[in-house]
């Protein structure tokens, strides 16, 4: 074209996580039975919605205010019912005009990094969910800031780095915290979110929490709310949804809530930017806005979210029990989220490496898509576990970090069947590390 019409950051817009579906549907069709641990979706793993939360949504899809829009900001109602159950946890206060409803919080972390200013740097976990390191890289259209997660710690942030990378890049203006953490499972203690919102007052910045599993979370931790550690001084954006908790991933409903949002001119000033941005597109979702009070208000609604977190708990030891003894592989048993990141030992795999695939085309294929200079080693092993076994996971490589590992999901409902894969994922990781 005669004008270059691509963004500056285009380029690292990147989601391994269903970037690696294509290479699975393209194995699939040689032959490959797929076993999909790739992705946080509770539904596509089988989980059941109950009826009583089927008929909550039937009912009000038969209203027909629900089928038309809502305010801006989002249901008036809803959004008081969030605002008191925030303000019953103590802490910062907010008011229903503190809250704004996205079209799930991928339409959220868009507009939040998308209208910063782009040298105005968010430094970010690493590693980090791809959605928010890939947005902020995006809007900067450099590789994202990013500070450590340390595995030798149960993958809780190293606060020195956070203060040296804000030390020494005055771009940096806010921080970015997910607990429970994805991609790590990791629920961080009390004591490091207050670390780190002094580091955000010491520094004149604003955090943005994730808190999208806080209520799932388990082994004896709890997931400490921002809103009870931030004070009121600093400003912040808590990002919450039902994708993960209700779980209803395909509702696309999420909403930010803004602590403190009026300490600060410039701070306000951002934050209409994104309501304004939001005004164009009229609104979100009305029908999910609508159930959510009466979901979360059911009798038997806290019971059925036990039930999971219990499950997700089990299976959690599962998989430590079974991943800690491997040779040259690091694991953390998972506290929160229904994720697990596991990491090879620095320096171990290479490009020599490979597991038995039976089928020539398989094989082949996977040869043609790991070949190459470039080629992450850990992305090289998820290839060859997933040609040889089919097993689906998540280079650890692809939530922008340099450790080698991958990202694996605790949502197979059957027992036996994630026993299985997890035994999988071990003797492939075996014989991997034995065929070089």
């Amino acid at each position: 074209m005669r004008t270059d019409i691509v963004h500056i950051g285009a380029g690292e817009l990147t989601y391994e996580i269903r970037n690696i579906v294509n290479v699975g549907m393209q194995l699939k069709k040689m032959g490959v039975k797929v076993n999909w641990e790739n992705i946080g979706d509770p539904i596509a793993k089988g989980e059941k919605i109950p009826s009583w939360m089927k008929e909550i949504v039937a009912e009000a899809a038969s209203e027909d205010l629900t089928y038309g829009y809502c305010p801006t900001r989002g249901m008036e109602e809803t959004r008081k019912f969030i605002a008191d159950e925030t303000n019953a946890r103590g802490g910062a206060q907010i008011t229903p005009d503190d809250i704004i409803f996205f079209n799930g919080l991928g339409d959220a972390i868009s507009k939040i990094f998308g209208f910063l200013k782009r040298t105005a740097r968010v430094i970010v976990p690493t590693p980090s969910y791809t959605t928010h390191s890939s947005a902020e890289a995006a809007h900067a259209g450099d590789r994202p800031v990013t500070y450590i997660l340390d595995p030798n710690h149960l993958w809780y942030p190293n606060i020195e780095d956070i203060e040296n990378h804000i030390k020494y890049n005055p771009a940096v203006a806010g921080i970015l915290i997910i607990n429970p953490d994805n991609p790590t499972g990791a629920v961080y203690p009390e004591k490091v979110l207050r670390d780190i919102v002094r580091l955000a007052e010491r520094h004149d910045l604003f955090i943005i929490c994730d808190e999208v599993y806080q209520n799932i979370t388990y082994n004896g931790t709890t997931s400490v709310p921002l809103c009870t550690v931030i004070g009121d001084k600093v400003p912040a954006i808590c990002m919450r949804g039902i994708s993960k908790e209700m779980p209803w991933p395909g509702s696309r409903c999420g909403w930010i809530e803004v602590y403190n949002g009026h300490q600060d001119p410039m701070f306000e000033k951002y934050i209409n930017s994104i309501l304004n941005a939001k005004m164009v597109e009229v609104c979100s979702t009305t029908l999910p806005q609508t159930v959510l009070p009466r979901i979360i208000s059911h009798p038997e609604y806290k019971g059925y979210l036990r039930e999971r977190i219990k499950r997700y708990e089990k299976y959690s030891n599962i998989a430590y029990d079974i991943l800690k003894n491997v040779k040259g592989l690091l694991v953390n048993r998972t506290n929160g989220a229904f994720y697990m990141s596991a990491v090879f030992h620095d320096g171990l795999l290479n490009n020599k490496m490979t597991l038995p695939i039976e089928s020539d085309q398989v094989r082949k294929t996977v040869q043609n898509l790991v070949d190459g200079p470039n080629i992450a080693p850990d992305k090289r092993f998820v290839y060859y576990l997933l040609a040889s076994t089919g097993v689906c996971v998540v280079p650890l490589s692809s939530f922008a970090t340099d450790l080698q590992g991958f990202r694996v999901t605790l949502l197979e409902r059957d027992e036996a069947e994630f026993t299985k894969v997890f035994k999988t994922i071990a003797s492939g990781i075996e014989e991997y590390l034995a065929s070089a």
